[in-house]
């Protein structure tokens, strides 16, 4: 059986969706199907090249390779679900944001635009049309599912997966650093985290670790300098996935504060070490694991009541542990399994 999964790709970025299909095609193929990603270029600017994308995505032909029949193609990203394919499966990571959750925010540029609310309009009419085309709709979260049924009014079931290594991740210690490894982009707000270490009463230290904007990681070593942290406040820039594994499994515990997340595998990834995860009340996909008290905290955008939480386990580090327990049971209470997305994504499972 031939399996397609058509996404989507901005060159020389790499993140979580890029990750979730490569997990995808890794799983499909142990289990003796023959994967292949099939990724079209992806520009949002100028805004012609938006309709240039959709245009794109709707004239790819996966029907056939080579003469031979694709069985079966799973679309996860914006335009890449436009295709046609008499059997197409979609696992939305996320829609075109700036069109929906991120209009008239702060994050979002559409809105931005002299034609932006008709480039919007145009997103919409054609999510609401070739969405609807799919055998099958799933999402990676509630969260996505809830963006879905709002702005197009169309039902998804949501399939939850393990983060890449899970079975890796482990705990050593409940150390002096609290982690934040992500993307560096103002959306997953870095900078708040830098903040926050200025108003840190204990010898916590914050290490941050990630590649991304240069302009922001530059406003982020700016900020350091500024307040006087160089010794507080590190950014490791990219690491590997054994150094990501093993500054897991040292620190104190993680933050992870990104804006209305689609899913969040920083989440995840804590708990699978048995850390407690902060995150804010924005924060979307990640609310849908951590509970305020029990695994980590939920708190407000509020630098210095970050650092009185960090401050607070650094004093702790029983409850520290408690919490990072709360939420690895968690993850074996969920089950997060391969094999059921699998066989849902295939059909094999009403």
């Amino acid at each position: 059986m031939k399996i397609a999964i058509a996404t989507v790709q901005v060159p020389f970025i790499k993140g979580g969706a890029e990750i979730l299909a490569e997990l995808l095609k890794d799983e499909l193929v142990k289990r003796g199907y023959q994967a292949e990603i099939v990724a079209i270029p992806f520009k949002w600017y100028p805004q012609e090249t938006l309709f240039d994308s959709m245009i794109m995505g709707r004239m790819i032909d996966l029907t056939e390779t080579a003469g031979e029949k694709i069985d079966l193609v799973i679309a996860l990203k914006f335009p890449a679900y436009f295709l046609k394919h008499p059997n197409k499966a979609i696992w939305l990571l996320h829609q075109h944001r700036a069109a929906y959750d991120l209009w008239g925010t702060e994050y979002g540029d559409l809105h931005n635009l002299p034609d932006g609310e008709f480039i919007r309009n145009t997103i919409i009419l054609n999510d609401n049309r070739y969405i609807k085309e799919a055998r099958n709709i799933f999402t990676i979260s509630k969260n996505v599912s809830d963006r879905l049924k709002k702005f197009n009014n169309i039902d998804s079931g949501c399939l939850y997966h393990p983060p890449k290594n899970y079975e890796k991740l482990n705990c050593k210690d409940y150390g002096n650093f609290v982690f934040y490894p992500s993307r560096i982009n103002p959306m997953k707000r870095q900078r708040l985290l830098i903040e926050a270490a200025k108003y840190l009463k204990s010898n916590a230290q914050v290490f941050i670790a990630g590649a991304g904007s240069q302009s922001e990681i530059n406003y982020l070593q700016s900020l350091i300098g500024n307040y006087g942290l160089i010794n507080k406040v590190k950014l490791l820039g990219f690491i590997s996935e054994d150094e990501k594994i093993d500054y897991y499994a040292r620190c104190l515990c993680v933050y992870f504060g990104a804006y209305d997340e689609d899913y969040g595998y920083v989440t995840l990834e804590s708990f699978f070490s048995k850390k407690a995860c902060i995150i804010h009340k924005d924060a979307g996909g990640p609310l849908e694991f951590v509970k305020d008290g029990e695994n980590g905290y939920i708190i407000d955008n509020n630098p210095k009541t970050l650092a009185e939480k960090i401050d607070f386990l650094y004093e702790n580090k029983s409850l520290a542990k408690k919490l990072g327990e709360s939420g690895y049971y968690l993850m074996k209470e969920m089950n997060l399994d391969w094999e059921y997305v699998i066989k849902k994504l295939l059909g094999e499972i009403k």
